[in-house]
C-alpha cells in the first residue's frame, strides 16, 4: 500500500495515531496538574518502565495538557555523562525571563535570576560564555551559590516557584532519562520538590525513568516515596494492543484478519514501540487493504531487522566485551528475571568478580535490579537480539 499513507509511527518518542491504554495515566498526570494550577497541594510524578512502553510519548502529551493550563514549562532529557546544571539552567533561564515579563512576577523573577547566576558560579559551572545563558544580571550573595548542588538547588527552585505564585503562572518541569541523574542531582531534585510543597508553591515535577529509577530515589531521600506517585507504565493490555494495531488502519479503510491481530500481539509482547513497528511494516507490505497471516509473516521478518539494525543495536553497541557477555549470559536464561549469581555461574565467575560489569550495565540503563540479587533487560525482547546477535556464548573470562 501506499507509504505515504501509513499511519504507524515507529520512533523515539514519535506520538502513536492511537494512545491505547494510557487513559488512567493521562488522567493521573492532567488531575495533579489542574491542582497545581489551582494552588492545591500535590504529589509530583515520575512514570516508571521499560524502553518502548511510551513514556516520553506520555511526558510529551502531559506537556500538552500543561501548556493547555497556561503554564510555564520546561522539557528536559538527561544524558548518561551530562550534568543536571548543564541541562536544566538554558530552560529555568526561559521560565524565569517569562515571569519577569508579567508585573506581578517581575521582582522575584529578577531575583531567580539573580540565584541562577549564583547557582551556575557557586558550582564553577560554564555551559558557554557568560555562563552561556547571557543572564546580563549579577549573582546575588548567598542565593543558591555554596557550590553544593543539594543546597543551591531547592533554593534556586524555590526562587522560581515564588516567581511563579506572584506572577499567577504556574510551572512545570518534565524531565526524561531521569536514571541517568547523579545521586547527589536526584537528591537536590527531590529536596527542591520538598520544599516547594512545604510552601504550597505552583511548580510541579513530571518525570519518567527506567524501572532502576525507584531505587535511586529511595536511597537519595527516605521521603521520595510521600513526594512522588510512580505510574507504573508496561504492555498494554490484549484489547490496548489489538486498538493500538486495527484502529490506525481502520480510519484508512484498511482491515487485519484476527489471525494476523494475534500474531502482531504475540511477536510484539503488547510493548507499544514494536506494536508501530509491526503495523508500519505490516502496511508497507500488504498489496491491498486486507492484512492477511501471511502479509504479518513476512512484516515480522523486516520488522525484527529493522529493530535490530538500529532500535537493539545502538544499545548494543555501547557495551564493553565483558558487558556483552555479560547479557549474552542473562540472554541465555530466558526471558524474565534471573538471579545475579545464577548469570555469574553461566559465566563460570563469581559474583563479586561479574558486580562492576552488572553495575555498569544499570548505570548504562540496560539491565535493572527489579528485587535485590535480581537481574532483568530494560529492553524488551533484547534477549531474543542477543541470541542472534551472539548465536553461542562465549567462553567465561573476566570482567573488564
Amino acid at each position: 500500500m501506499d507509504p505515504v499513507r501509513n499511519p504507524y509511527a515507529p520512533g523515539a518518542g514519535s506520538p502513536p495515531p492511537e494512545l491505547a491504554g494510557r487513559a488512567d495515566v493521562l488522567a493521573t498526570g492532567t488531575t495533579a496538574l489542574q491542582r497545581v494550577a489551582l494552588g492545591r497541594a500535590t504529589q509530583s510524578l515520575i512514570l516508571v518502565g521499560l524502553r518502548g512502553v511510551g513514556k516520553t510519548v506520555l511526558l510529551n502529551r502531559l506537556n500538552e495538557v500543561a501548556d493547555a493550563h497556561t503554564f510555564k514549562s520546561a522539557f528536559i532529557e538527561a544524558h548518561e555523562g551530562r550534568r543536571l546544571p548543564e541541562l536544566i539552567a538554558p530552560s529555568l533561564r526561559t521560565i524565569l525571563l517569562s515571569l519577569s515579563a508579567i508585573e506581578s512576577g517581575k521582582e522575584l523573577a529578577r531575583r531567580g535570576l539573580r540565584g541562577l547566576k549564583g547557582f551556575l558560579s557557586g558550582l564553577e559551572f560554564s555551559v558557554g560564555g557568560d555562563d552561556g545563558l547571557s543572564l546580563g544580571i549579577n549573582a546575588e550573595a548567598g542565593l543558591a551559590d555554596s557550590g553544593n548542588i543539594e543546597a543551591d538547588l531547592p533554593e534556586l527552585i524555590l526562587a522560581i516557584a515564588e516567581a511563579a505564585k506572584a506572577a499567577g503562572k504556574p510551572v512545570a518541569i518534565f524531565l526524561d532519562e531521569m536514571q541517568y541523574l547523579e545521586e547527589r542531582e536526584f537528591s537536590a531534585l527531590i529536596m527542591a520538590v520538598h520544599r516547594v510543597n512545604q510552601r504550597s508553591l505552583p511548580l510541579i515535577l513530571v518525570g519518567a525513568g527506567l524501572p532502576q529509577i525507584r531505587a535511586l530515589a529511595g536511597n537519595s531521600k527516605s521521603y521520595a516515596e510521600r513526594l512522588f506517585r510512580y505510574p507504573e507504565i508496561g504492555a498494554l493490555s490484549h484489547d490496548d494492543a489489538v486498538a493500538a494495531i486495527v484502529r490506525p488502519a481502520a480510519d484508512e479503510g484498511v482491515t487485519f484478519s484476527d489471525a494476523a491481530v494475534e500474531r502482531v500481539i504475540a511477536d510484539t509482547e503488547k510493548y507499544p514501540y514494536f506494536l508501530q513497528q509491526w503495523g508500519y511494516e505490516a502496511w508497507n507490505a500488504a498489496e491491498s487493504d486486507h492484512i492477511d497471516f501471511d502479509v504479518i509473516e513476512r512484516a515480522g521478518v523486516a520488522a525484527v531487522r529493522e529493530l535490530d539494525q538500529s532500535f537493539f543495536r545502538v544499545r548494543f553497541d555501547r557495551c564493553t566485551p565483558a558487558e556483552k557477555r555479560y547479557m549474552r549470559a542473562l540472554a541465555e536464561m530466558g526471558r524474565g528475571t534471573h538471579r545475579s549469581g545464577d548469570i555469574a555461574d553461566k559465566l563460570k565467575l563469581k559474583v563479586a568478580s561479574v558486580a562492576p560489569t552488572r553495575n555498569a550495565l544499570i548505570k548504562k540503563g540496560m539491565i535493572y535490579s527489579p528485587a535485590h540479587g535480581d537481574t532483568a533487560f530494560t529492553v524488551p525482547l533484547f534477549d531474543a537480539y542477543m541470541r542472534r546477535e551472539m548465536p553461542v556464548l562465549p567462553g567465561a573470562a573476566a570482567a573488564d
